[in-house]
């Protein structure tokens, strides 16, 4: 089911990924992000469905499919290295920097940051390379919405 998107994660000179294989990747970077103070919650479920809905017009059921699909390929995929640099590769800037900030979003939907998700955010928006200015930018309109 995942293959193209695995395969381009561990090319060594991956090709762009298709929108289809960049929607994976990036709902299922914000479900490994939820998912790093090992506390899964269902508000940040919710946040990240809503995240995708917005995202991608989708309908209630297509952004629970895809995040159901994320879940499961997040629980397979690589490092975040490897991940991160297949959506580095994929995507302009200015949507990375949508992606932190949505990323920012599902940390702060529970109302706590853990050390974890502090610590992977930090990695994530580098890898994606993400000014740090830019990412407390990103954390802020987050905490404002």
């Amino acid at each position: 089911m995942f293959e193209s998107l695995f395969s381009t994660l561990f090319a060594t000179d991956p090709e762009p990924l298709d929108d289809g294989d960049a929607r994976l990747a990036l709902t299922a970077l914000l479900v490994r992000i939820a998912r790093s103070d090992h506390d899964y919650a269902s508000v940040e479920i919710n946040e990240i469905e809503q995240i995708v809905a917005a995202r991608y017009h989708l309908s209630q059921a297509e952004a629970t499919e895809l995040r159901h699909a994320a879940e499961a390929f997040e629980a397979e995929a690589p490092d975040t290295v490897r991940f991160t640099r297949a959506i580095k590769d994929a995507v302009p800037y200015d949507q990375r920097l949508r992606v932190v900030e949505s990323a920012w979003s599902v940390v702060l939907a529970d109302g706590a940051r853990a050390d974890e998700e502090n610590a992977l955010m930090r990695l994530v928006a580098n890898l994606l390379g993400i000014e740090d200015r830019d990412s407390n930018i990103a954390r802020q309109k987050a905490a404002r919405s």
